[in-house]
């Protein structure tokens, strides 16, 4: 069940992928803005994301077929697919995430 909701929830948001925007919700009203936090691109992969964002906060056990995992930072979280990504989203009162020196 949790990997059919994850599936529709991620192909729900794949068609709103090139966009750079966040849906929030205020007092019950749905909102659309515009998202400054940098995240992961789609097909990047894992030791990709690792070296640009650094290590995630919290790392998610794999689900499914195929294997859909999830990694949180601070102000987003990355959905992969096997070892790609297929869709990073911005997590409620997220800031720009911070560039990483070197």
């Amino acid at each position: 069940m949790q990997t059919r909701i994850l599936v529709a929830l991620l192909c729900g948001c794949a068609t709103t992928a090139g966009a750079l925007a966040e849906t929030i919700v205020v007092d019950d009203q749905v909102q659309v803005r515009q998202s400054p936090v940098e995240r992961p691109k789609r097909g990047i992969t894992m030791a990709q994301v690792e070296a640009h964002f650094g290590a995630p906060v919290a790392r998610h056990p794999t689900v499914g077929k195929p294997p859909i995992t999830r990694w949180d930072y601070p102000s987003f979280s990355v959905f992969f697919e096997h070892d790609r990504v297929i869709h990073a989203v911005a997590t409620a009162n997220a800031a720009p995430a911070p560039v990483p020196a070197g």
